[in-house]
């Protein structure tokens, strides 16, 4: 089965750049189209994607109030994969914080584009770590929730072990390796992490860690 994507975006020109990108490429589907974030949440119950790119910066409703909404009202969501101009943008951040699954710049080349939509469809590593570590050190704010939330998972040292790997970008796979053992013993480790977390990825895991000050993200 393809990859299914909804492209967000005010922009034509953006859009019709990603779809071109993307359905010049095998395995991968564009469903469908929307010029504002206040259009997400219909087609996305219409067309079900797979993943939605998003841009962050819209008129009506920005790409953090649509990812909240989409994961407040939506069964089952799909990934979210906000497109943003600026990398260091505090929007970014925000959506991230709201539960978007990775970020892709405007920018980025073709291969870029396509490698990000299907990693975040994968859900196995992190997109761009070491941006998300910035960003962390910019804009986190040593979140009191996410303290708490961290306090009551009781992570084994083990977890905590994975926790912070999964932070500097490591698949299941690169984290099987360091720990010597098998990737299937890393993918329990990571479910249970998410579990206990309350996180629906690993995005959203990191960004919880780098909250709550377990990983440094400086």
């Amino acid at each position: 089965m393809p990859v299914t994507v909804l492209l967000v975006d005010d922009e034509p020109l953006v859009r019709a750049g990603l779809r071109a990108v993307l359905e010049a490429q095998p395995g991968i589907e564009v469903v469908g189209e929307a010029a504002d974030g206040a259009a997400v949440i219909p087609l996305v119950r219409q067309l079900r994607p797979d993943v939605v790119a998003m841009d962050v910066r819209m008129p009506l409703m920005d790409g953090i109030e649509a990812t909240q909404a989409v994961l407040r009202t939506v069964d089952d969501p799909p990934k979210i994969l906000v497109v943003t101009t600026f990398e260091d943008d505090e929007y970014v951040y925000e959506a991230l914080r709201a539960g978007a699954d990775g970020f892709l710049l405007k920018r980025a080349r073709p291969a870029e584009i396509v490698h990000a939509v299907r990693l975040v469809a994968e859900g196995e590593s992190l997109l761009f770590p070491a941006s998300v570590r910035r960003l962390a050190a910019r804009y986190g704010d040593g979140d009191r929730p996410a303290r708490a939330v961290l306090d009551r998972a009781r992570l084994t040292e083990r977890e905590a072990e994975v926790l912070r790997l999964m932070a500097r970008g490591l698949s299941n796979a690169e984290i099987a390796a360091r720990l010597v053992v098998g990737t299937e013993t890393v993918k329990s480790h990571v479910s249970a992490v998410l579990a206990k977390l309350g996180a629906r990825d690993r995005t959203q895991a990191v960004i919880a860690a780098y909250e709550s000050g377990f990983v440094e993200p400086r």
